[in-house]
């Protein structure tokens, strides 16, 4: 049985910094891709970033390019998600997802339950 557990989440100040974490279990973690989402108040749940099996290939959506960075480390099964920069309109819950496959094809097989970022003004 797949686990995914955030970690990192909290409130943080416009322009502050918070570095999320995503603990896997269950299967072979090098063998898959892994990714984050988020869902803001009211809003559709979208993709934010993600890594392919080794860390080397990496996506992210357009907009948030430049301030977020994702990397893994297969050695602890954790994946994280550095946001540097935050604005008040990063506020979401950030969710952790395990791929389909090695390399990322937007296919999701889990998702974590979720981690609350809260930017203030």
């Amino acid at each position: 049985q797949v686990q995914l557990v955030e970690s990192g989440g909290g409130l943080v100040q416009a322009g502050g910094s918070l570095r999320l974490s995503c603990a896997a279990s269950g299967r072979t973690f090098s063998r898959y891709a892994m990714g984050w989402f988020r869902q803001a108040p009211g809003k559709e749940r979208e993709f934010v970033a993600a890594v392919s099996g080794t860390g080397i290939t990496r996506y992210y959506a357009d907009s948030l390019k430049g301030r977020f960075t994702i990397s893994r480390d297969n050695a602890k099964d954790t994946v994280y998600l550095q946001m540097n920069s935050l604005k008040p309109e990063d506020t979401a819950v950030y969710y952790c997802v395990q791929g389909s496959g090695y390399s990322w094809n937007g296919g999701v097989d889990y998702w974590g339950k979720g981690t609350l970022v809260t930017v203030s003004s």
